[in-house]
Order: structure tokens, then C-alpha cells, then sequence
């Protein structure tokens, strides 16, 4: 197992620090969106400026590792070795539209396998970092997920927007952890969301549709901070294609996969 050093570390956070100055000082944003195929998926010209630059920057400190981001035409494929897997705004429908919840996830992965992981939040200057066996940070100070039990506690979730027949279940299944929870939430950037439940401030996290760079770095934030993440039949987590994902204590999770089994994901 390689391990990170300490400048390599800095010099990640530190550049997600720089990347989320562009989100802060962008103007005039709705007049760069351009659509992506699928439902209500859009693209900025700041997401190819935050891209291309973590790129050019990450490619300085590990000239080795294979870079993969969201708004690449083609995707790398998840190699032996080191990868970056990027997604340069993690939220981009709450960018163009002024609503302060989006944010710069940089994961390194080793041979597939989650290395090093940073979640910056510009809006609330919030640096979520963790290395594999390491625990979990928030602006260095160690995180942990909630102890407390599902029914005393939130659950967010994420709607799935670009698959309707995944929207219609996200919508069912966020219903019955409502009747379970005290309540639900709804934020539209899920790595985001994974660290809120990795520091404690929810209970359980699912989307039943990612794409690896929406969880490649908040995994294992969540993991070293105690939590569990899996997909929603409590299947492994995979970094080189589109899967759900639950995130949550271990108390919370179980309770929804053992219902996502008991109903066979209907």
C-alpha cells in the first residue's frame, strides 16, 4: 500500500482551495451553460476552467497518475496504478443558478482502490480531506460519523435527475426514510453530502445513480471517518462505471439496504 506524503497531501488541498477562488469570483455564469445529454445536465464554462486547471496543476505534483474528470469528451480507463478522478464542480446546476451548495472533489485512487480524497466547499471555506487508514478531516480537525440511531436522525438524498424510472424509486425510497428518520433533506451536490455524514450532521446518504467522480474522493472520507458506503444492495463500491450509492453509520445504512433486498429495489 503506497502512502501519500504530507507535501503531496498539502499541495492537493491547497490546490482545491485555488479551484474553489474560481467558483467564488465567477460572474455572469447562466450565459456559459451549455446541455449535456440526459435530463436538466448542464455544463458552465467554468466547469472546463476548474478542469482544465486542476489538471495542468495535478499533473505538476504526480506526473505519473492518469487523469480522469467529468467533463472530459472521452473517459480514461480506470488504470493499474495511480488516477485522479476529478469533478471539477460537484453541484453544477446550484452554480449556474446561485444557490451556494457545490463544490471541487479530487480523488487519487490506487490500482481502483480509493488513496486520497479532498472535498472542498468554497461557501463555507469547509476542506474535507482523509488518506486510506489515516481517518477523516474537516479544516484538521477528525470527523466522525453520528452515532446516533436512523430514527433520531436526517437522511439526504439525491433524485437521480438524469434517469426518470431512478427519479420515480429515489422519490419512493426517500418516503420511506422519512417515515423513519426525522426528516429529509435535498442538497444537489452529493460529495457534499457524503461528508455531511461523515462529520456527523446526517445519519445516511443515497442516490441511486452516480457516476465515480461524484463519490471517488467523499468514499473514503466517509469510510476513515467511521462510516459505511456501498451500493444499494450493499454491493462494493466501483470507481470505473455509473452506480447507487448508500452512505451512512452503520446502523442507518443497514436499514436501507436490508430494505432495498427485502424489495428486490422496487
Amino acid at each position: 500500500m503506497s502512502r501519500i506524503t504530507e507535501d503531496t497531501k498539502k499541495k492537493i488541498m491547497d490546490l482545491a482551495k485555488d479551484a474553489g477562488g474560481i467558483l467564488l469570483h465567477a460572474q455572469e455564469i447562466e450565459k456559459t451553460v451549455e446541455e449535456k445529454s440526459g435530463r436538466a445536465n448542464f455544463v458552465t464554462a467554468y466547469d472546463k476552467k476548474v478542469q482544465a486547471f486542476l489538471f495542468e496543476s495535478l499533473k505538476e505534483i504526480l506526473p505519473q497518475a492518469v487523469l480522469i474528470g467529468e467533463e472530459e469528451e472521452t473517459h480514461a480507463a480506470l488504470p493499474k496504478g495511480l488516477a485522479f478522478i476529478v469533478d471539477p464542480i460537484d453541484g453544477t446546476t446550484n452554480f449556474m443558478k446561485g444557490y451556494c451548495v457545490s463544490a471541487i472533489s479530487i480523488g487519487l485512487l490506487e490500482d481502483g482502490e480509493p488513496l486520497f480524497g479532498v472535498v472542498y466547499n468554497p461557501y463555507l471555506g469547509e476542506l474535507f480531506h482523509a488518506a486510506r487508514g489515516e481517518g477523516a478531516f474537516c479544516n484538521g480537525k477528525p470527523i466522525h460519523v453520528s452515532p446516533h440511531r436512523l430514527g433520531d436522525g436526517i437522511v439526504i438524498f439525491g433524485t437521480a435527475p438524469y434517469n426518470e424510472e431512478l427519479s420515480k424509486l429515489s422519490f419512493r425510497y426517500a418516503y420511506e426514510m422519512f417515515t423513519r428518520s426525522l426528516d429529509v433533506r435535498r442538497s444537489g451536490s452529493s460529495a457534499i453530502d457524503v461528508c455531511n455524514v461523515a462529520c456527523g450532521r446526517a445519519e445516511l446518504f443515497f442516490e441511486l445513480l452516480l457516476s465515480p467522480w461524484d463519490y471517488a474522493a467523499s468514499s473514503l472520507i466517509l469510510t476513515e471517518a467511521g462510516g459505511v458506503i456501498t451500493g444499494p444492495a450493499g454491493e462494493k463500491l466501483i470507481y470505473d462505471s455509473k452506480m447507487g450509492v448508500i452512505a451512512g453509520n452503520a446502523q442507518a445504512h443497514k436499514i436501507f439496504v436490508d430494505l432495498w433486498q427485502e424489495r428486490g429495489g422496487a
